[in-house]
């Protein structure tokens, strides 16, 4: 029996603007908890809001990505905050035309120009991403991802033509 299983677990780098933003939620959230101490009921409501929204700004700022590659079907989930689990794209290797290095040349001949883009990479300098190009219907989807070894072994076992080096 042949089956091919990878997974891969890739985290997205923070921003910058987003730390800052983080930190004034929290003073602005401790500057609400001051004020619900001190003032009547709109004090409380600004607390809660001020709090609710740091949870929310804080968690879809840590993002993490995991391919899950199972029998000719790639999965890719969206995990916000280590919480809260979103599945952001499936396909079948069926669908796929080619998957290469993203600086490679042979993504030119598959319209990957005109292509919707979905990211689901690290966005770190220097790491090693690769392009898939899926065929949706009558348009071209680009997914930009950072599968590893392992996965793209199992990609070519069962669809060697169709992994560029």
């Amino acid at each position: 029996m042949n089956e091919s299983y990878a997974e891969c677990l890739v985290r997205r780098r923070v921003p910058f603007y987003s730390n800052i933003i983080n930190i004034v939620m929290g003073v602005i959230t401790a500057v609400c908890v001051l004020l619900a101490f001190t003032a009547n009921v709109f004090g409380v409501i600004l607390m809660v809001v001020s709090g609710f929204c740091s949870y929310l700004l804080y968690r879809n700022s840590r993002v993490e990505f995991e391919y899950l590659y199972v029998e000719k079907i790639l999965s890719i989930d969206k995990i916000l905050g280590k919480s809260k689990r979103k599945k952001a794209w499936e396909g079948k290797m069926d669908d796929i035309q080619v998957i290469a290095p993203s600086e490679s040349s042979a993504l030119n001949d598959y319209g990957a120009s005109n292509a919707r883009m979905l990211d689901f990479s690290s966005r770190l300098p220097g790491a090693k991403t690769y392009t898939a190009i899926v065929r949706s219907g009558s348009e071209n989807v680009k997914i930009l991802f950072e599968p590893d070894e392992k996965m793209l072994q199992c990609f070519r076992q069962t669809a060697p033509r169709k992994v560029l080096q």
